[in-house]
């Protein structure tokens, strides 16, 4: 049984350093030897600690037993665990650890080994990802957080210093620091299994409708509010390579973007994705909805035409481009109200323009039309559960349209038709986009009920609708569609095809002198 020397030893504050990530860990171990702290540490961390003049106590001096197996054996004792798990409370707990000659341990201070930056390095194996699992880390971190009452643990360095300032006011750290800690633990182990699992699945290839979904994702900003004033929102990055999502672009100006702002970017990212960077292309969106797409000789020219669009909707809009803002199209957007402009690089002259606008915020995405990879996951929150789909990558299958009318498109009537196409596939429904010379002349977004839908495209269009194409994101149930569209002068029609009553809308169509193409595919976005 020890004697009065090890009792005394006992009364000793000890804390476990050892830590991934190392910023600020030397600063913190010198004050806490400061503050009469034996500093117990491994690896890395220890020699970090060590150079900066500070005394360690290595973990095989207290275990008495070496570190094994390439590092993955190194805490795993009782003399660590029982050292942390003791409740100071528990007369039976204190008299264990004493006959045992186990020291409590008061501070934990471990970050895991870096399993998300190993993986998103290129050329990353199997075998690196597996080695950079931690074992010993979230074990430890686990048992403090599980023992908060007694044990500081620390998984973010940022908190150090309120950890280092309640030790130095009040020779302990707070119940309510120490609870809060403890709960970013979990927070901690949860994302960081969640990664793991994640990894392992889609090494795997498994389906990723899992009997249970967990998922994980990084604070990007918090926000002043969400769709309204009265609401509370933040906005968070999915963890992975991607380059082509609006949490990879950098902002160059303007204010931060509101949660309005990053829900409306996104559906304009949706649009100029499907273009590419074939043909230079501008899209104009407001609250998520296309209201001026168009391509032109460069990208002055197609912006010029995507404003033509829709001069009204677009003014408080965003616009999205799939080539460099040049300083005559800056020139042009600077004449109007507009909330962001997304592009993949700016000129210097263009810049300059544009920043004398307080207002505008402008992001540089240099991949932004790119497409999304096939099997990227599509969320929806509801009510008490999520709703998970594959994303709509597809967008029509050339095998699979077949012209269903007497009457063929003609070649520029079959361009506008697929330019329409991919627009009204990113509109919500029921969705209707009119368009002639790759331009939307009309489009009509949401409606309860296609007829409505069209009519709104055809009132937006005007004068412009004659001999302009139309696209349906679904099929026709009833032919009031057509006997509308040929009463404005439109000349082609696109749908999916479908509905049990296909044949009344063809026999319209075959009447009017419309070509009509089915897709077999639709596109709902509600």
């Amino acid at each position: 049984m020890p004697g009065a020397a090890e009792r005394v030893f006992f009364m000793k504050k000890r804390a476990v350093l050892s830590v991934s990530d190392k910023s600020g860990i030397v600063e913190f171990a010198k004050e806490l030897e400061a503050l009469g702290y034996e500093i117990v540490s491994t690896g890395g961390t220890a020699r970090a600690i060590r150079d900066a003049g500070v005394k360690v106590t290595g973990v095989s001096d207290i275990t008495g037993f070496p570190e094994c197996l390439d590092g993955r054996v190194k805490t795993l004792h009782p003399k660590i665990h029982a050292g942390i798990l003791a409740m100071r409370n528990n007369p039976e707990h204190m008299k264990q650890i004493e006959e045992l000659g186990v020291t409590p341990i008061d501070i934990v201070a471990i970050n895991l080994y870096p399993f998300k930056q190993t993986i998103l390095k290129d050329g990353v194996t199997l075998a690196e990802a597996i080695e950079n699992i931690d074992i010993g880390g979230p074990t430890m971190i686990r048992a403090a957080a599980k023992n908060w009452q007694d044990v500081a643990v620390i998984v973010d360095p940022k908190d150090y210093k309120t950890v280092i300032d309640e030790l130095k006011a009040n020779g302990e750290v707070s119940k309510e620091t120490k609870f809060r800690l403890a709960g970013k633990v979990f927070e901690h182990t949860a994302q960081y299994d969640a990664l793991i699992a994640d990894y392992l699945r889609k090494q795997r290839g498994d389906s990723p409708f899992a009997d249970s979904l967990t998922l994980t994702f990084e604070k990007v900003q918090d926000m002043r509010y969400g769709e309204n004033p009265h609401q509370k929102a933040a906005f968070y990055r999915e963890i992975g390579k991607a380059d082509n999502v609006l949490s990879a672009a950098k902002q160059l100006h303007g204010k931060e973007l509101s949660y309005n702002n990053i829900n409306d970017a996104n559906g304009a990212l949706d649009v100029i994705k499907e273009f590419g960077y074939d043909t230079p292309v501008a899209v104009a969106v407001k609250h998520a909805n296309p209201c001026g797409v168009a391509t032109g000789a460069d990208i002055h020219e197609a912006y010029l035409r995507a404003y033509e669009a829709d001069p009204v909707s677009i003014f408080g809009g965003i616009v999205a481009l799939n080539r460099e803002v040049d300083a005559a199209t800056a020139e042009e957007m600077a004449k109007i109200f507009l909330e962001i402009i997304i592009a993949p690089s700016f000129s210097k002259e263009a810049l300059e323009i544009l920043t004398k606008k307080k207002n505008i915020r402008l992001l540089e995405l240099p991949n932004l039309a790119k497409a999304n990879a096939k099997g990227t996951l599509d969320m929806k929150k509801v009510a008490g559960g999520l709703l998970v789909q594959e994303l709509d990558t597809e967008l029509l299958n050339e095998e699979d349209i077949k012209c269903v009318t007497k009457r063929q498109p003609t070649a520029k009537e079959l361009e506008d038709l697929k330019f329409a196409w991919k627009i009204v596939k990113h509109t919500k429904s029921n969705g209707i986009a009119l368009a002639k010379d790759n331009q939307t002349v009309g489009i009509g977004p949401g409606q309860t009920n296609r007829i409505t839908a069209l009519e709104l495209a055809i009132k937006y269009g005007g004068d412009k609708v004659k001999g302009s194409v139309m696209a349906s994101d679904a099929f026709f149930p009833f032919s009031d569609c057509v006997e509308a569209a040929q009463k404005a002068g439109i000349t082609a029609i696109i749908q999916p095809g479908g509905s049990i009553r296909d044949e009344d809308s063809i026999k319209a169509a075959d009447e009017a002198g419309i070509a009509m193409l089915f897709t077999g595919m639709r596109h709902f976005k509600h």
